[in-house]
C-alpha cells in the first residue's frame, strides 16, 4: 500500500535514498509475529542496487519464525540523527523500505549474497575461507522491495 508523504518537500531523490541504502551498515527489520504484533531487529545488510536487501540469520529463531508466518516487511535506516536541543528539533535523515522478504534456498544466491555482504563489511579480505566454514549454518535473507521512501529534517532540506 503506497501512501503520499505529507511533508513531501521533505522527500529525498530517489537517488539519494538509494545513496543512503547504500552506505549505511545497520537497520531495523519489522516483521509480524504469530500473533500479529510488531517485532523489530536491528540487523547489518546489503543492498544489491537491483531491487534486494539481503541479511544473514541463525538457522532459527524469532526473526525466522515470523518469517515464515508472514513474509511482509518493514526496514529502516537511519543515516543521520542531530539532535539540536537548543531548537527543540532533530536534524534526521532516513529511509524505509517496504516489501516481502523470503530465505533464499539457491545455492549459488546463498554464496553471491554472502559475498555481497562480506565486500561491504570486509573490503579487500577473501571471504572464501569464512564463507565455507558457515554457509551449512547460516540463513540468507532477501528483501524483494516494493516501496523505497526517504525523509529528511525541514532544516535540512532549507
Amino acid at each position: 500500500m503506497e501512501h503520499k508523504m505529507r511533508r513531501f518537500r521533505q522527500q529525498l531523490s530517489p537517488e539519494r535514498s538509494v545513496d543512503i541504502l547504500n552506505n549505511c551498515t545497520n537497520g531495523i527489520l519489522s516483521l509480524v509475529n504469530a500473533d500479529g504484533s510488531p517485532y523489530g531487529v536491528p540487523i547489518s545488510y546489503v543492498y544489491d542496487n537491483a531491487g534486494h536487501i539481503f541479511m544473514h540469520s541463525a538457522a532459527a529463531g524469532h526473526k525466522i519464525d515470523c518469517i515464515n508466518h508472514d513474509p511482509r516487511c518493514s526496514f529502516c535506516v537511519v543515516a543521520q540523527d542531530l539532535i539540536v536541543p537548543e531548537e527543540f528539533t532533530t536534524y534526521f535523515r532516513s529511509v524505509i523500505v517496504t516489501g516481502m522478504i523470503r530465505i533464499l534456498t539457491d545455492p549459488e544466491e546463498i554464496r553471491s549474497a554472502l559475498v555481497c555482504l562480506c565486500d561491504k563489511y570486509c573490503p579487500g579480505i577473501d571471504p572464501t575461507g569464512e564463507i565455507n566454514k558457515f554457509i551449512k549454518a547460516v540463513k540468507v535473507l532477501r528483501l524483494d522491495i516494493d516501496e523505497i521512501t526517504g525523509k529528511e529534517s525541514i532544516e535540512l532540506v532549507n
